[in-house]
């Protein structure tokens, strides 16, 4: 019997992250899945990504402490208030004030170093092209560059005993077609934590970007909102 291969997953505990860990678990992997204090203005997301972890069964879930507070430049780190009530068109014009400044760059270094000591040739990152646009580090290209960059960078890749691969399995699909592959894989989607501006108790606040596009994504397939129904009840 083969045994499994190890794969980082970067898990905030959103629905794009734990669909990535769904799909990586579904095609074998054995997880190891990272999640990060950085500063965000709540810490709602870290409770979803704990019980995230535990429900999909990771062989490891680390919590890392980066403070991108002391750079500011975001809604989501900076005392900035956070856009509601958008419409959804509009949301891929320019890059939102919620884009925390190379942020997917600073977690992929961190994956890149575990994935090294765990001799794994893979990391999972949920970023995705289609919702967010404007996000410069959703970008294929930049997916792309960075892959080639990790693999001049360590020891491993350098030895050729490692050739990493960032593996974004949601690159190009439509919130809609995530939530779709979430439920055939049994995804429990009442367990995360998608909203930038939530309440202590993880209640979403339903008009930010990100509540607007989750809700449309359920609504598209004609599905219901798990979170949602959670706090109805």
């Amino acid at each position: 019997m083969t045994p499994p291969r190890n794969a980082v997953v970067l898990l905030s505990g959103g629905l794009d992250s734990t669909t990535v860990a769904a799909i990586a678990k579904a095609e074998g992997f054995e997880l190891y899945a990272m999640s990060f204090r950085y500063g965000q203005r709540h810490v709602v997301e870290l409770k979803a990504a704990a019980q995230v972890a535990a429900a999909i069964g990771v062989r490891k879930h680390v919590i890392v402490d980066v403070d991108l507070r002391q750079f500011g430049g975001s809604a989501l780190t900076a005392d900035i208030e956070v856009p509601k009530g958008r419409a959804i068109e509009s949301m891929s014009e320019g890059i939102p004030i919620t884009y925390v400044p190379a942020r997917n760059t600073v977690f992929l270094s961190f994956a890149l170093a575990w994935a090294e000591t765990l001799g794994s040739q893979d990391i999972f990152i949920g970023v995705n092209v289609l919702d967010y646009s404007g996000y410069p580090d959703c970008r294929p290209e930049y997916i792309e560059a960075y892959e080639r960059m990790a693999n001049l960078a360590t020891r491993a890749g350098v030895e050729g005993s490692q050739r990493l691969k960032i593996h974004t399995p949601l690159i190009r699909l439509s919130k809609a077609q995530i939530v779709a592959r979430g439920l055939e894989l049994g995804v429990d989607y009442s367990c995360t934590s998608s909203c930038y501006d939530p309440t202590p108790d993880g209640r979403p606040c339903g008009g930010c970007d990100s509540c607007l596009l989750r809700a449309a994504g359920f609504q598209e397939i004609g599905a219901v909102d798990p979170l949602i129904q959670r706090f109805k009840a």
